[in-house]
């Protein structure tokens, strides 16, 4: 295991590295845009990865909600955590591209924005749920958050598809187009976040299973202690 995520951490360093010098140095200049669309090389594989977490959190509380199974209660809390992290970069990077190219940092009306912001919001309530509250059904409860907030992902995702935004149109499956050298950083970046996720992710369920442990030790010697 020990060897695995030293393999790991291995590959994104390198993949992260590369990645950074192909997408400021490598990639073309966009032409209308300018310098300030290799934000897309960051902004869009955090989208996606965003998304991917929030599904694997989806299915793992599923999986929690039939079997009860404390591994897929803590898979669905560490993809939450992780995902909102991606997400925020989203939200940051998109409005950082947005003031120079659309004139405005936010535009209120944007289909894609707003469901974004509010599929951020669902996660930030799932986190504070299972931070604050000791209830024993809070698992239960953020297991049915957490697919409720899994229904915004689609609806994030093909947003630009079915309604007018001002959010540009999709260069990738949607008939727009991308030059080969720029799709080419967009998957290098992608698959750098991913092993970066997969990094995060791994460390902080390792980091969990243990807070469990010890917390289960702390309530058996308690137990113990209160015993005549």
């Amino acid at each position: 295991m020990k060897r695995g995520f030293t393999l790991l951490a291995t590959v994104a360093g390198l993949l992260l590295s590369f990645g950074l010098y192909e997408a400021l140095i490598a990639a073309p200049t966009e032409r209308t845009m300018g310098d300030v669309q290799r934000i897309f090389y960051y902004h869009v594989p955090s989208a996606w990865t965003a998304f991917l977490l929030f599904l694997i959190n989806f299915a793992a509380s599923v999986v929690f909600l039939v079997r009860r199974n404390a591994a897929a209660d803590i898979l669905a809390l560490v993809t939450a955590e992780v995902g909102v992290v991606f997400c925020t970069v989203v939200l940051v990077t998109g409005p950082l591209w947005a003031r120079p190219v659309w004139g405005i940092w936010w535009a209120p009306g944007d289909i894609r924005l707003t469901t974004t912001l509010v599929l951020w919001l669902i996660y930030i309530s799932y986190l504070m749920l299972r931070r604050f509250s000791t209830s024993s059904q809070t698992p239960l409860v953020a297991a049915i958050v957490a697919i409720f907030g899994a229904l915004d992902v689609p609806l994030v995702y093909f947003s630009i598809w079915f309604f007018r935004t001002q959010h540009p149109s999709p260069v990738i499956g949607g008939g727009g187009s991308l030059d080969p050298r720029m799709a080419r950083v967009l998957l290098i970046n992608w698959a750098a976040f991913l092993c970066l996720a997969g990094l995060i992710c791994w460390t902080r369920y390792l980091l969990e299973i243990a807070r469990r442990q010890v917390e289960e030790a702390q309530g058996m010697e308690s137990l113990l202690e209160r015993s005549p």
